[in-house]
């Protein structure tokens, strides 16, 4: 090819084109991210939703299994101890409320309202680009 065939079809792609063909890369790209991002996060929101009800239904159905039987504990139980069942109840119901605290930390901790799909394609992503 000589001069005047490349001065008659003008220069091969130059950078604009390249910077267009990139941009639309990366829009593709960004959107396709947090397409799965609001997949994963209306998953999680189910997760937290459903953790929350079951919480909900279980401190209410505590209390009043909690209301009735010590009710019934310190009734059978006052003639005989008197007000040492009072705190007996209150070292049981402190034993029981911290065992509830770590049985929800460790149901945080098991990851289901973590967005890990998204989380590895963002690194992927970041990993890529540098």
């Amino acid at each position: 090819m000589d001069k005047t065939t490349a001065a008659v079809h003008g220069p091969g792609p130059g950078l604009i084109v390249g910077v267009t063909g990139l941009a639309k890369n990366v829009f593709g790209l960004v959107l396709s991210r947090m397409e799965l991002a609001a997949l994963e996060l209306s998953e999680a929101r189910n997760h937290a939703m459903a953790l929350m009800a079951v919480a909900a239904l279980a401190i209410l159905s505590a209390w009043f299994a909690l209301a009735y039987g010590t009710v019934m504990i310190v009734a059978l139980a006052w003639e005989s101890m008197g007000w040492r069942i009072l705190m007996i109840m209150f070292l049981v119901f402190l034993v029981l409320t911290v065992g509830l605290l770590l049985k929800a930390v460790s149901m945080l901790k098991e990851g289901k309202l973590r967005l890990p799909e998204t989380m590895n394609e963002l690194k992927n992503d970041r990993e890529m680009l540098l």
